[in-house]
């Protein structure tokens, strides 16, 4: 017999067990699908933004914090200071897992090393190890399985705009968080350097219409070697990242985080927009009227982002123009570096 299930969530990242927390403490039967083995674990430089989650998430969990921000172009150094840490560093597999067990105590239950198979009006399936394909039905289900998810998918919208990250996680540490604008490798892209508490974060990302993964990784390779650290031979990931925003609310599906196209595409900044959004699908479903302004907040600032975007592909002199002028207001403290993250 299939089994019908008020809220099914495709996904255990940030946004989807967010989503779930807020649904399963006011009572709603929530089930989670997460095809990974191991919820939390994800590609991701693990930076969180004080103006975003560092407000909420314990204190226990950051690996680093830092009031200081180092931000590297063609023609500047320059320190961005403020009172409170601007970014700190976190495990994304600490953070999945703590919002793991908040939301399983709230009443959630998740599944992991579930594979959806398919997706169709008011019914899923999906397979698990050892089992049968399952047939589930569902009043809501909501998409949080990142930039090629299926539930978008389903609903039929294109992702154009997308960019690609590499990291290295390296043992080791380093003082300081540097963001390196470096125009002639990367465009209107960026390399950084995140120190976590045993680890160093090395990685790059690109929209990927300015440049493809391989020519990415190779620019990166040349830019770590001259700050010092040889990535020939190491380990490294990359994951796509989705910034084609089209909506979150689609009738009784809804999609949340890089699912939604949420995440920047000038930064690539998504844990924070995943958890905003996942938390306004939740109070959308449980009340209809819910107008969710962050979310229109994001998509503001995310066509902030692209229209910086946009511009730099014109030339590489108006791209590096660009990165200059914008490294000027930060160090005039004309803009405020939260200008460049997704909170409002």
């Amino acid at each position: 017999m299939e089994k019908k299930v008020t809220n099914i969530i495709i996904g255990a990242g940030p946004g989807g067990l967010a989503c779930a927390k807020i649904l399963a403490e006011h009572g709603q039967e929530v089930l989670v699908l997460e095809r990974k083995e191991v919820i939390g674990p994800k590609v991701c430089a693990g930076g969180i933004t004080w103006s975003g989650l560092l407000k909420v998430v314990p204190e226990s969990l950051l690996e680093g914090a830092f009031a200081d921000q180092y931000v590297h172009t063609n023609l500047q150094r320059v320190r961005v200071r403020e009172q409170n840490p601007i970014i700190a560093t976190i495990s994304r597999k600490k953070l999945g897992q703590w919002m793991a067990r908040a939301a399983e105590k709230a009443g959630a239950t998740i599944r992991t090393s579930a594979r959806v198979r398919s997706v169709s009006k008011n019914r899923i399936t999906f397979l698990q190890p050892g089992q049968a394909v399952q047939t589930l039905h569902y009043t809501n289900l909501i998409g949080a399985d990142g930039s090629t998810s299926i539930v978008r998918q389903f609903l039929g919208l294109s992702t154009e705009k997308i960019g690609v990250g590499i990291n290295y996680m390296l043992p080791g540490h380093c003082p300081d968080m540097e963001w390196h604008l470096d125009t002639k490798l990367f465009r209107s892209g960026y390399g950084w350097i995140f120190p976590h508490k045993n680890s160093v974060s090395i990685g790059a990302f690109s929209d990927l219409d300015n440049m493809r993964p391989a020519m990415l990784k190779q620019k990166l390779l040349l830019w770590a070697e001259k700050q010092g650290y040889d990535l020939r031979g190491k380990h490294g990931q990359a994951a796509l990242v989705n910034s084609d925003f089209r909506g979150c609310f689609f009738d009784t599906v809804f999609l949340v985080g890089d699912a939604a196209g949420l995440a920047s595409g000038l930064t690539g900044e998504g844990i924070y927009p995943a958890i905003v959004s996942g938390e306004a699908v939740a109070r959308r479903i449980l009340d209809p009227g819910y107008r969710a302004p962050e979310i229109d907040a994001m998509a503001k600032k995310q066509r902030q982002h692209r229209l910086v975007i946009e511009l730099s592909k014109k030339s590489p002199l108006l791209c590096s123009l660009l990165m200059e002028w914008l490294v000027l207001l930060l160090r005039l403290k004309v803009i405020r570096f939260h200008a460049l993250e997704m909170a409002p």
